[in-house]
C-alpha cells in the first residue's frame, strides 16, 4: 500500500475561475446583442407544447404515465 504522505505524492490545485469568466464572456460576445433569452425560452416552451399536441389515445396514455413518473414535466412547465 502506498502511503499518501510520502514525498513522491504531489497535490495539484487549479483555479479555473479566470478561465470560466473568460469563457462566459466569449459565449455572450458570440451570442451578440440581438440574443433574447426570454424569446428563446418561450420558443422552447412552444416547441414542447407542439411536440406533445395531437397525440392519439395510446400516445396520450404513455405521455401521462411519463409525466406521473416524473420523466417529463407536466404540460406548460417545460
Amino acid at each position: 500500500m502506498i502511503d499518501p504522505n510520502t514525498p513522491d505524492r504531489h497535490i495539484f490545485a487549479f483555479d479555473l475561475t479566470e478561465h470560466e469568466i473568460r469563457r462566459r464572456t466569449e459565449v455572450l460576445a458570440a451570442l451578440g446583442d440581438t440574443w433574447n433569452p426570454i424569446e428563446v425560452m418561450e420558443g422552447e416552451a412552444e416547441a414542447q407544447r407542439l411536440l406533445y399536441s395531437g397525440l392519439d389515445a395510446e400516445q396520450q396514455a404513455t405521455y401521462d404515465m411519463l409525466v406521473a413518473a416524473g420523466v417529463l414535466p407536466p404540460s406548460g412547465q417545460a
